[in-house]
């Protein structure tokens, strides 16, 4: 998957976990219920993180580094 879709905002939760599994544990450390959510395939990293109180940039800083640290 491109980092460039963790720049899309109507990028869905679900879609995301899908095409990079490996951002499932991010979600994990912040003890987020969005894995297996019923609601995740309607929001977005924008919604989730306003739902915890999460720095957005923050948390797509480290859902990208999840991504890239599976690529080298």
């Amino acid at each position: 998957m491109s980092l460039q879709c963790l720049d899309n905002p109507d990028m869905t939760l679900d879609r995301l976990m899908e095409q990079c599994p490996q951002t499932i544990p991010v979600f994990l450390k912040y003890k987020m219920l969005c894995v297996g959510c019923l609601v995740n395939p309607f929001h977005t990293i924008s919604d989730a993180c306003e739902e915890y109180k999460l720095d957005e940039q923050d948390f797509r800083c480290e859902l990208e580094r999840a991504i890239t640290a599976t690529k080298q």
